[in-house]
């Protein structure tokens, strides 16, 4: 299972790339764990200066404005 932390203050980007995580995730057959992360220290943390930003199983993997979904997939495939 993947643990995926999506970080951002809560807005509409944010919340749409958690549904295209979770579609995508659905859709491949992939267990995923999706955590929502609005808290801004830790947020700043991980030294997200745009958002939404990605982890994956601690792994920054994308910061700033929606993420393609080929992207996605191919980050829940690897």
């Amino acid at each position: 299972m993947k643990h995926i932390k999506v970080l951002g203050p809560g807005c509409s980007r944010c919340t749409l790339t958690v549904t295209m995580i979770e579609e995508a995730a659905k859709s491949l057959g992939v267990d995923v764990e999706v955590e929502k992360v609005t808290d801004m220290a830790e947020i700043a943390r991980n030294r997200i200066m745009s958002t939404p930003g990605i982890l994956i199983d601690g792994k920054l993997v994308h910061a700033g404005g929606l993420p393609k979904a080929d992207a996605i997939a191919g980050w829940l495939k690897s």
